[in-house]
């Protein structure tokens, strides 16, 4: 990643996506556990953010078998 010449290839791409959409998900889901004193739940505002993370882990995972290829 240091080099001059290093280009982000779908690969990394991916890796990276699955990596910040299971932990966006873990993250707002931890958030509504370990907030214990308040009622209600999972929130609209959750359920889209929920979506939006398990998307981006899915398009991360669709990426990782196209290789080596530039992003």
């Amino acid at each position: 990643m240091l080099r001059n010449d290093f280009t982000l290839s779908k690969k990394h791409l991916g890796w990276l996506l699955l990596l910040a959409g299971v932990v966006g998900f873990i993250g707002i889901l931890s958030v509504d556990i370990l907030d214990v004193g308040r009622e209600g739940g999972i929130g609209p505002a959750q359920q889209m953010a929920l979506v939006v993370s398990a998307l981006t882990a899915l398009v991360g995972f669709t990426l990782i078998p196209l290789g080596d290829a530039p992003a």
